[in-house]
C-alpha cells in the first residue's frame, strides 16, 4: 500500500512534479536487488506450421536495456529466453523521429506510420481498420488485456481511432462501435457519470457484452463477450496485483479459443512506460517481470495450442535506461537513466509458435502489422 499511495500521490501533485520527481534521480545511479527470482522452465515451442491465432504482447517502453536488466535482476533467465527468433524494429513516427505510445502502437495496430499522438487514424486523422477489425471481418475471435487505463494510447491503438490521444472521454466511447469480444484493463471513472451523461457499460450490455467489474466476476464468466473493468483508473501496482495480468490474459484466451476461425489478442505490459517516465527502477523492473511471467503463462498456453503465434515486442523505449553495473549472481543491477520521455532506439521483436522465422531482421514497426496480417490472412 506504501507503494500505491507513492504513486497516487505523484500523479496527484501533476505532470510537473512528477517530471520534478524525476528529474532529480536523473543521473544518479539507482540499484535494485531481486531478493527472490523466480524460477523460468524451458518451453518447447510446437512443431507445426499453421498460424491459427496470434497473441501480440506489447511491453510499452520496454527496450533491449529493460529486458537485459531483468534478465541480470532475475539471476540470469526470462522466459522470453523460450523464444525462437529475435529482430529489431524502427520506432519512429510520421512526423517526428521520437515517437508516443499512439503513434507507435497504431503503426502496428494498422500498419501506416501516424503521427504524434494519433490513434488508429492515418496522418490525415481518418480512421484506418486495425488488426481487431480485420480479424473480426475475418470471423475471428478478438481481445486486449492491458493493466492501464482503456482510454490509454496502446488499447485505443487497437480499438479506437482519435488524431489525439489526449481526447479521453471520446476514445473511451468507440469502444461501444469496436468489434472487440474481450476486454480487460482499468478506467470504469470514464465509462460511466459522464460529462455527455452516456453509460457506457449500459451499451456495452445492450450489445452483448457482460460488463465485469472485479476478478472475481470475470472469473466466473464462462462463455459470450466481455469487457471488464476492475479499477477506476489504471490496476494496482504489481506488488498489489500479484499476476492478474497473467490470470486476465489466459482468461481472455480461454474464451477467444472457442471460436473454431482462430483469434487475435493485444495483451500489454502497460506500466513499464510509467515506471520509466518517473524514472523508478525498482518499480520497473516489477512490471518487468511481472510481464515476463505473463509471457510465461502465454507461451505455455501457445505450446500446448501448437497452433498459435505469439510476437513480444515494444512501442518504443522510455527512460534512456542503462544498465552500468551489477552482479548476475546476487541479482544486483544498477541503472541510470536519462530521460524522462522516450528515446529514439530500436526497440526487439521475440517470436515463439509458428511463423516465428518470419520476424527476424531489421525492420519498419509497420512490418509488424503486415505479417500478422499476411500469416493470419486477413
Amino acid at each position: 500500500m506504501i507503494l500505491r499511495s507513492w504513486l497516487l500521490a505523484v500523479l496527484a501533485i501533476g505532470l510537473l512534479s512528477a517530471d520534478a520527481l524525476a528529474q532529480s534521480r536523473r543521473d544518479k545511479e539507482q540499484t535494485y536487488v531481486l531478493e527472490q527470482s523466480y524460477e523460468v522452465n524451458r518451453i518447447t515451442p510446437p512443431q507445426g506450421k499453421k498460424v491459427k491465432n496470434v497473441i501480440l504482447m506489447i511491453g510499452d517502453g520496454m527496450s533491449l536495456m529493460h529486458v537485459y536488466s531483468a534478465w541480470t535482476a532475475n539471476r540470469g533467465k526470462l522466459f522470453l529466453d523460450n523464444c525462437q527468433a529475435v529482430g529489431l524494429s524502427k520506432t519512429y513516427c510520421a512526423d517526428r523521429l521520437i515517437t508516443d505510445s499512439g503513434a507507435g502502437g497504431t503503426a502496428m495496430a494498422v500498419g501506416q506510420k501516424t503521427n504524434y499522438h494519433s490513434v488508429g487514424v492515418d496522418t490525415l486523422g481518418r480512421p484506418v481498420p486495425s488488426l481487431i477489425d480485420l480479424a473480426a471481418a475475418k470471423g475471428k475471435a478478438t481481445g486486449i488485456a492491458v493493466t492501464c487505463r482503456l482510454w490509454d494510447a496502446t488499447p485505443a491503438d487497437f480499438c479506437c481511432h482519435n488524431k489525439d490521444r489526449d481526447a479521453e472521454a471520446e476514445i473511451v466511447a468507440d469502444y461501444v462501435n469496436s468489434p472487440v469480444d474481450y476486454v480487460f484493463g482499468g478506467g470504469s471513472k470514464l465509462f460511466e457519470n459522464r460529462a455527455d451523461g452516456r453509460d457506457l457499460f449500459k451499451e456495452l450490455r445492450a450489445k452483448g457484452f457482460k460488463t465485469a467489474r472485479s476478478w472475481e466476476e470475470l472469473e466466473g464468466v464462462k462463455e459470450g463477450k466481455v469487457f471488464a473493468v476492475t479499477d477506476t483508473v489504471d490496476t494496482p501496482l504489481p506488488a498489489e496485483r500479484g499476476d492478474l495480468l497473467a490470470r486476465a490474459s489466459l482468461k481472455g484466451i480461454e474464451l477467444l479459443s472457442r471460436n473454431k476461425k482462430g483469434f487475435f489478442m493485444m495483451i500489454e505490459g502497460s506500466q513499464l512506460d510509467d515506471y520509466g517516465h518517473f524514472n523508478d527502477l525498482d518499480l520497473l523492473m516489477q512490471e518487468t517481470h511481472d510481464f515476463d511471467r505473463t509471457i510465461g503463462a502465454v507461451y505455455e498456453w501457445a505450446a500446448k495450442d501448437g497452433e498459435t503465434l505469439v510476437i513480444v515486442t515494444a512501442d518504443h523505449e522510455t527512460g534512456g535506461l542503462t544498465l552500468v553495473d551489477g552482479d548476475l549472481k546476487s541479482g544486483k543491477i544498477v541503472c541510470k537513466f536519462s530521460t524522462g520521455g522516450h528515446s529514439g532506439v530500436m526497440v526487439p521483436v521475440y517470436a515463439f509458435g509458428p511463423g516465428s522465422q518470419d520476424f527476424t531482421g531489421i525492420y519498419e514497426n509497420t512490418a509488424i502489422f503486415d505479417k500478422i496480417k499476411k500469416l493470419l490472412d486477413l
